[in-house]
């Protein structure tokens, strides 16, 4: 083995991918298990059909919201100057819905399938129009994503013909945008509707559901760029931020989180007014139950308070030291606050039988396979970003905007 081998041997970067690589080949197994003998190799049970898959999907999705936000800051609302950010919350986004097919694909029980909800419309059910989004916003995504492809050193230097028309798709952008924004915020608000529908499930049926969960993807979803921006910048010189462009993401984050404060408040604690059957049960296994610790901690305290103070206070924001863990925990709160909202309504089930209308407590662990798939699928979204900061520069706040206006300042770069 030569030299040069050895030493690549020995960078982080090679082991890096090597871990990840290793991962994604247990989940591929778990995937194969699972596609040869089905369900019944996880905990999912009649009960609780909704696990961790789910959680992940639900997570996966709302952690892309960026893509449709800072695109349509960008080219619906003029704010030239965040195209930069906007291109790495694009790739991000497309990562994101991949995962969320992925994990759909293990869940369904039977992914030969798929295609049957876009031929066989049911246009009254949200999950068709889950459906439907998820489809049409990942072919945007990809049209989106198709111009850093294009222009990357790869491309023009084996294929510039092709990299060029790939890049021509820019030209569209605006109108990709649009559809985006469309597409994106009507998946966002159906996958709270398909929970807020379900009557049977009283803890789940309120129609505040669907503005939660776009407002939360809201905060979530820019703080995974601004996030995943600074810690690659921290890594790898291959990543160039402008700390000024990230600055003004995170101050939007910490505004978006006042807001959301005041909804996931009023949302949980009103239904405490009178009693409702299940509801009630419900919302205490939510806030004195097993479930207290991720809703007072994980959600309310670490995802929302605590990095709304710090990405609301100027000086404190632009302290990285401060700064990057408040983006983490805006992106933990969101993964809490998907996970307690799928479980809630599942855990607690009433027997509906004459002279047997009492509540019955189930609970879920997810199986050793459910867990090696869903790490499968998050090692996946790990390697194709790190692989994009390192080959299609989709970190790269230096790229000159040549129409901004002459009179909006660039600030000065930074790599730390």
């Amino acid at each position: 083995m030569s030299s040069r081998s050895l030493g690549f041997l020995k960078k982080p970067f090679f082991w890096w991918i090597a871990s990840l690589l290793l991962i994604i080949a247990v989940g591929l197994a778990a995937a194969v298990k699972v596609f040869t003998q089905g369900l019944v190799v996880t905990n999912l049970t009649d009960l609780v059909p909704w696990g961790l898959w789910i959680g992940i999907d639900l997570s996966s999705v709302a952690l892309s919201a960026g893509a449709f936000l800072l695109s349509a800051a960008v080219y619906l609302l003029g704010i030239k100057h965040l195209r930069p950010v906007a291109r790495t919350a694009v790739y991000m986004g497309l990562i994101g819905y991949s995962m969320a097919v992925m994990t759909l694909l293990l869940d369904i029980g039977r992914p030969d399938r798929f295609w049957r909800a876009i031929t066989n419309w049911n246009i009254h059910s949200p999950l068709w129009e889950v459906t439907m989004c998820v489809t049409i916003y990942l072919m945007v995504l990809a049209l989106e994503v198709a111009p850093i492809i294009g222009k990357s050193d790869f491309m023009q230097k084996r294929w510039p013909g092709v990299g060029n028309h790939l890049s021509a798709i820019h030209a569209i952008a605006p109108l990709l945008a649009v559809l985006g924004l469309g597409l994106s915020m009507l998946h966002q608000s159906s996958l709270g509707a398909t929970y807020g529908v379900l009557k049977a499930r009283p803890i789940w049926y309120r129609p505040g559901l669907a503005v939660l969960f776009i407002v939360s993807a809201m905060a979530a979803g820019p703080a995974l760029v601004v996030f995943a921006s600074a810690v690659s910048a921290r890594l790898t010189p291959r990543a160039k931020i402008n700390k000024d462009l990230l600055d003004q993401v995170s101050r939007f984050i910490g505004w978006v989180l006042v807001g959301y404060l005041y909804l996931r408040f009023w949302d949980a604690l009103s239904m405490s007014y009178t009693y409702e059957p299940a509801r009630s049960e419900g919302l205490i296994f939510l806030t004195k139950g097993p479930l207290a610790l991720n809703f007072w901690v994980g959600e309310i305290a670490l995802g929302i308070i605590i990095p709304m103070v710090i990405l609301l206070n100027p000086n404190w924001r632009k302290m990285p030291r401060l700064q990057i863990p408040a983006l983490a925990l805006v992106v933990l709160g969101l993964v809490m606050y998907r996970w307690d909202t799928n479980m809630v309504g599942q855990l607690v089930v009433f027997n509906y039988m004459p002279q047997e209308f009492v509540p019955q407590f189930t609970t879920y662990i997810p199986s050793l396979v459910e867990i090696a798939a869903g790490a499968g699928v998050i090692a996946v979204g790990l390697l194709v970003f790190t692989l994009g900061v390192r080959y299609l520069r989709i970190i790269d706040h230096s790229e000159v905007v040549v129409d901004e206006p002459v009179d909006m300042p660039i600030p000065a770069m930074s790599t730390d």
